[in-house]
């Protein structure tokens, strides 16, 4: 991560500050003139607004903490906005360095607003040559605080690296990161946080009988890979391992089933969730959370070559049961289905998969959330919700009722690969279902992985979806 974050204990002058304040009066105290408060004042009607005074040798920026709305992850979700939304201010003003002097009553409300300074900093510059002058200049974020502590801002450091790590991950071309380079960038990931990576090669998964991903991989040239991340500190909470599964279709032309070119074009995207599954590993180690966890990781690309599966090719799972192919375009739910097999050898506690699934999940609530369903029986998928809340990726949970297993019947399998025309997503979610005999969510992120239009912090391209709740997830789990 190209920007710094620390704490200091005292103010310097002359270095461009944001005020993160309540009320005016809280200002009284540092160098205003009282032409700048008369005018800050008259201001103060809109708590929406972020006030810029220029000084001439600095910049001064007054961001009201909002509390209209009582509910506290509102509130940090409007921070988050207007720290988005002044970041193309303090970018066109070409800051190196900034001050935030924080002059709230809750550390969470100041690094709500960091987060979206930091979140909205990130650009995929790898191969950019030219037009260099339009690359972010801000260096360094030094924090004057009395309620934000060292270790809160070494958490969301670490935090906000993971999220630019994922992000990074999704916005590679698949020139660069085939199923191949992804197990290695996973596992360079793993030797700088600490946790460890296994790697499957094409002759381990044929001989574990992953026919899933293997039935995929017949119209590439590259090879499948299946990567295993362990992460089991000394210190963990749970005895038997939270298993996070993510999908890694490092591009899906659709196969056979082609998609048309429109809906190609930003298929590097739909290895989204390994993305958020090793970079949640990181942040998990980088941070040492006591708790024990366990990643899989398929990965393929999805090709129309001469070998490629076809509509009507019968797959034998990981599992035994039957697949029907009628449609090679639902890729992801075979390579996922061998994984969820494959998890039960570990006797997990909690299994949550996450992967860019389905058009259908998109269709039904948009880009602003993520779909989720499961067989949990406690609170596991309420908790959940509530840390994509907290976060704001948000998730909104649908049905699995038994009525949907009639759409996935087929009359010479045990299965078929897709559902029918009408809730996609939900069928999709039901076919995995199948593959599963523990506790399980599924987590579709087809709509929040990749903007085609930027939206204030999350920006455009890969947002990096997934980390942040996963990591707010398994912090309420420690502190409960």
């Amino acid at each position: 991560m190209n920007l710094d974050i620390l704490k200091i204990k005292d103010i310097p002058a002359d270095i461009s500050t944001i005020y993160l304040i309540n009320t005016e009066s809280d200002l009284a105290k540092f160098s205003f003139s009282s032409k700048e408060l008369k005018y800050i004042k008259s201001q103060s009607s809109d708590k929406k607004k972020t006030i810029s005074i220029n000084s001439y040798n600095h910049w001064s920026y007054i961001q009201w903490i909002d509390k209209n709305d009582e509910k506290q992850f509102a509130v940090k979700e409007n921070l988050r906005k207007a720290a988005g939304k002044l970041y193309s201010n303090l970018k066109e003003n070409k800051h190196t360095e900034l001050i935030l002097v924080d002059l709230s009553d809750d550390a969470e409300y100041a690094l709500a607003f960091i987060e979206g300074l930091a979140l909205s900093h990130y650009q995929f510059s790898k191969y950019i040559t030219k037009e260099k002058d339009k690359k972010n200049k801000l260096n360094v974020i030094k924090v004057f605080s009395k309620n934000v502590t060292k270790k809160q801002i070494d958490d969301l450091k670490i935090l906000i690296d993971a999220v630019y790590r994922a992000r990074d991950l999704v916005n590679e071309p698949l020139s660069f990161l085939t199923a191949e380079q992804l197990s290695q960038e996973i596992k360079k990931m793993g030797f700088e946080a600490g946790y460890d990576v296994e790697i499957l090669n094409k002759k381990k998964i044929e001989a574990l009988k992953l026919n899933g991903l293997l039935a995929i991989n017949k119209g590439s040239i590259d090879p499948p890979t299946f990567s295993i991340l362990t992460y089991k500190p000394e210190n963990a909470i749970n005895k038997d391992p939270y298993i996070l599964v993510g999908k890694g279709i490092v591009y899906d032309t659709g196969g056979l089933s082609l998609k048309p070119t429109n809906s190609m074009d930003t298929m590097k995207s739909d290895m989204a969730g390994a993305a958020a599954v090793a970079s949640t590993f990181y942040a998990l180690a980088k941070t040492k959370m006591p708790v024990y966890v366990i990643g899989l990781i398929p990965a393929t690309d999805n090709r129309p070559d001469g070998n490629a599966i076809t509509p009507g090719d019968i797959v034998t799972m990981h599992n035994g049961i039957t697949v029907e192919i009628l449609n090679t375009d639902a890729e992801g739910r075979m390579i996922l289905a061998d994984a969820l097999s494959f998890a039960k050898k570990f006797n997990p506690k909690l299994v949550i998969d996450l992967a860019t699934l389905t058009g259908a999940a998109v269709a039904a609530i948009g880009t602003q959330g993520s779909v989720a369903m499961g067989n949990v029986k406690n609170d596991d998928l309420k908790n959940l919700i509530e840390s994509g809340n907290n976060v704001y990726e948000r998730i909104v949970e649908f049905p699995l009722w038994d009525e949907y297993d009639e759409m996935l019947k087929s009359d010479i399998a045990d299965l078929k690969n897709v559902g029918g025309k009408f809730a996609g997503a939900i069928t999709a979610g039901k076919f995995l279902e199948h593959f599963v005999d523990y506790p399980w969510i599924h987590i579709d992120i087809a709509g929040t992985a990749f903007l085609d239009t930027s939206d204030n912090y999350r920006g455009k391209g890969a947002t990096g979806i997934g980390v942040r709740l996963l990591i707010d997830f398994f912090n309420c789990q420690v502190k409960a």
